[in-house]
């Protein structure tokens, strides 16, 4: 049997998700990115302790919907898979670039990326691909794609970006030999620049580790 794959350009809608307002007090805007299996409104629920008068919080929404657990009741999203990764990555990017042209951040905004999980994938991609210059990068409990390289982010050294891996001690996703593949990763890519923080737990996110981070 022979196949052939072809490929059409449509238009796409897309939702997301924001917290709180974006006005004159606002010190920061967080981007950031859920893990496969949430919606972006129940991931903001980890922002919400966050001060509302001066941080800003815009959450994208992976567009793969599904249902969990085979019950048809809860359903999660996934950024993309392997099958048509280079297509689907440049469908997301697209999309999110869209999100920030509409949201219009000014530059007296501290602008703080972070990916969680799955999101690490999409936040690193983004800020390879487009030359985004967050001041603070948060790498939470996932893996960094292999297709990147130093060169990819030689735009955040010299930005001065701070950057920073999280992983919780009992993550049942990163054992040791994952970690020590990804911490070799942080360094070749970040000539050694990305602070690791390590907490008590499992793959799963600490508002008070995420507080910390708009100071």
């Amino acid at each position: 049997m022979e196949t052939e794959i072809k490929h059409v350009q449509y238009q796409h809608t897309n939702t997301y998700e924001t917290l709180n307002s974006l006005d004159p007090k606002t010190k920061n805007v967080w981007l950031i990115f859920h893990g496969i299996g949430f919606l972006s409104k129940y991931f903001l629920k980890y922002f919400e302790d966050l001060d509302k008068n001066q941080n800003y919080i815009i959450a994208p929404q992976a567009p793969s919907k599904y249902y969990l657990n085979g019950k048809y009741r809860h359903v999660g999203a996934s950024w993309l898979t392997r099958v048509d990764r280079e297509q689907e990555t440049s469908n997301v990017l697209n999309y999110i670039e869209k999100v920030l042209d509409n949201e219009n951040i000014p530059d007296r905004c501290n602008l703080i990326v972070l990916g969680f999980s799955q999101g690490v994938s999409i936040a690193t991609r983004l800020i390879a691909k487009t030359g985004l210059k967050p001041k603070k990068l948060i790498l939470y409990a996932g893996g960094i794609p292999e297709e990147l390289t130093p060169s990819d982010f030689e735009h955040l050294l010299k930005y001065r970006t701070d950057i920073y891996s999280v992983v919780g001690s009992k993550d049942e996703y990163i054992n040791a030999k994952r970690l020590e593949e990804e911490t070799k990763k942080l360094i070749t890519l970040f000539k050694g620049k990305a602070k690791q923080i390590t907490f008590e737990g499992g793959h799963e996110l600490k508002k008070e580790i995420i507080n910390s981070f708009a100071n």
